[in-house]
């Protein structure tokens, strides 16, 4: 399977309830950055996916991710099928869950009903929320490969080795542009608060060597290794280090900074991600 045509870094865009983030995504097109994601917990409707491909021109637009819990089988195949008319080739269907205790099976089920969907979502065209080793397994084999959130450049080395050469690796990287290291850090320890509690993520946590303690603490430690702050240089030298360990893309999020608008930071970090 060919890897997927992400180019090195994209950005993401975070839905607003007056259409602005739609004129975002036309100006991180035009930036320069490769791919245009969104927000996985902000699909309130699929439809905005649609929304943010008709307001860009070539990149490919993916979500990340959509839960299989919220959204069926059918509604990510008519999806699909609108896009391939609309933006042909440019809607990678980023799927990530279910949270279940066992959620192999239902993964799986979900998958099989796409690969028999009328028209099919191919492999070729969806890519796995992935964590540990067994779901990086099943986005090799049914997806063209993984997105990881929250991980070490380490990390990104182990899971390359698992997904092997030929699938797609995206990191999905949460970046604080502030040179302040105290409300740098507080802005990380927003998202990582909720993904703490998430018995996936705090695996995942564990798997990275990090303590319970590092964990329920939200440890310097941990935060400075998963979420790079301060300003263009240190976050672009943690880019470069996912992409030297085998990542094939960076979604870049940016977080919450009341100095500046989201959109005024991709601007600036354009400067040196994209160079």
């Amino acid at each position: 399977m060919s890897k997927l045509g992400f180019g090195p870094v994209g950005m993401t865009v975070e839905i607003s309830p007056d259409g602005r983030h739609l004129d975002e995504a036309a100006a991180l097109e035009e930036l320069g950055y490769s791919a245009i994601w969104l927000r996985g917990g902000q699909l309130d409707k699929l439809s905005r996916i649609a929304e943010v491909a008709g307001a860009t021109t070539a990149v490919p637009v993916v979500p990340g991710i959509i839960p299989v819990d919220v959204y069926a089988p059918g509604e990510v195949t008519r999806l699909y099928a609108e896009l391939q008319a609309s933006a042909p080739g440019r809607f990678v269907a980023g799927l990530g869950g279910p949270q279940v205790p066992q959620p192999l099976r239902p993964l799986h089920d979900y998958l099989d009903q796409l690969d028999q969907g009328a028209p099919p979502v191919p492999a070729s065209r969806r890519i796995l929320a992935a964590l540990g080793p067994r779901k990086l397994e099943i986005a090799r084999e049914r997806a063209a490969g993984a997105v990881l959130l929250l991980v070490t450049p380490d990390y990104t080395r182990t899971a390359r080795g698992i997904l092997g050469p030929r699938a797609t690796l995206v990191v999905s990287l949460l970046v604080a542009l502030r040179a302040d290291a105290a409300r740098a850090r507080e802005a990380a320890r927003g998202p990582l608060r909720f993904l703490s509690g998430v018995p996936g993520y705090r695996a995942s946590f564990t798997r990275m060597g990090f303590t319970s303690s590092d964990i329920d603490s939200l440890s310097d430690e941990l935060v400075d290794r998963l979420v790079p702050w301060g300003g263009t240089e240190s976050i672009t030298e943690r880019v470069n280090e996912h992409l030297r360990a085998g990542a094939d893309h960076v979604a870049l999020t940016v977080l919450d900074n009341d100095d500046q608008p989201a959109i005024d930071s991709a601007r600036q970090l354009a400067g040196s991600v994209l160079t």
